[in-house]
């Protein structure tokens, strides 16, 4: 009966007429006498009982079961074939992250590009219906991953993201402009760049605010996020060497970047908590739409219901005048 529902249920209720029907029928049963009585039933004795006496009760038992699915035939049952359609209207989003040396400096344990790395990754962990991608950058910049549904790729790729590979500094300008070209011809609903850097634009041949005019002609939203503790701090280069880093984030400037996009907004992270909490913050402002539609269908099935009392009368009727048929 799993999937099925009932037009009528309360008709379901005279379902308890059928224990009182066994109950009358075994009442009967033990008050019956016999047509013929003997004074010596010695002669008997070593008789075992037929078949025929020992399943005397089927006949009765199938007028019960045809009682019995009549019932609930009247209740009407039916089934329900339901079908979802799920159109996920989905968001690009390209994650630029500053691969500068200074982001190798230890105020995050164990640095800042290690700690924005799994802050990234956990964030992609959860955008499921969205395709990413992520651009590096540092006096230069270039895609690492095109913008893809395949997150266990980009997943692979962002934890190879490393300082040194290209020249350093900071273009900001540069780093966004390359973000907005994997996204200018995308159809998304909507179309995002999550900027990460801890320095100052020092590099490149885009100035960041022209950058940020492009992205907000494509209807590209742009947050910005500084990332380092105020003063110094000590960093390993890739070649082992120790150096000391100053803290110098250009607020103004990546403030002015998110603002000249529709709703862009500017975050500052001082620790690994606070840069956990801005990607949250960013994750429930944009949100993937997903609209359901949902078809069902109804059929009647109470016709096997009939059938099957049918049927239980039938060989009750065949049985009681043939193999069970008793003389008067």
């Amino acid at each position: 009966m799993q999937g099925i529902t009932f037009e009528y249920p309360w008709v379901l209720w005279f379902l308890a007429l059928l224990p009182l029907m066994v109950a009358w029928y075994v009442l009967r049963y033990r008050k019956q006498h016999a047509a013929l009585q003997f004074s010596n039933i010695g002669l008997f004795k070593g008789l075992g009982r037929t078949l025929r006496q020992r399943t005397r009760w089927l006949p009765y038992a199938l007028r019960v079961a045809a009682v019995g699915a009549m019932i609930v035939a009247l209740a009407r049952p039916q089934s329900q074939l339901s079908r979802q359609e799920m159109d996920v209207d989905g968001i690009d989003i390209v994650l630029a992250i500053d691969v500068s040396g200074s982001m190798m400096a230890e105020d995050f344990s164990p640095n800042r590009l290690a700690v924005a790395k799994a802050v990234a990754a956990n964030f992609i962990n959860g955008r499921h219906e969205d395709r990413i991608g992520v651009v590096a950058f540092a006096g230069e910049a270039f895609t690492q991953v095109p913008i893809t549904i395949d997150h266990n790729i980009l997943l692979k790729q962002l934890d190879g993201l490393k300082s040194g590979t290209i020249r350093d500094g900071t273009a900001l300008g540069d780093g966004l402009a390359v973000a907005i070209n994997r996204l200018k011809s995308s159809e998304a609903r909507s179309k995002v760049v999550i900027l990460l850097t801890d320095g100052v634009n020092n590099q490149g041949s885009i100035d960041p605010r022209s950058a940020a005019e492009i992205a907000a002609m494509y209807g590209i939203r742009v947050y910005t996020i500084g990332i380092g503790t105020n003063g110094r701090s000590t960093a390993h280069g890739p070649d082992g060497t120790r150096y000391t880093v100053d803290c110098e984030i250009d607020e103004v400037l990546l403030s002015d970047m998110a603002k000249m996009t529709d709703d862009g907004q500017y975050f500052r992270a001082t620790d690994k908590n606070s840069l956990d909490k801005i990607f949250k913050q960013i994750d429930e402002m944009e949100k993937t739409k997903i609209n359901v539609t949902q078809y069902r269908q109804t059929k009647d099935e109470q016709e096997g219901w009939i059938a099957l009392a049918l049927i239980a009368v039938g060989v009750e009727l065949l049985l009681s005048l043939l193999y069970y048929r008793t003389m008067p």
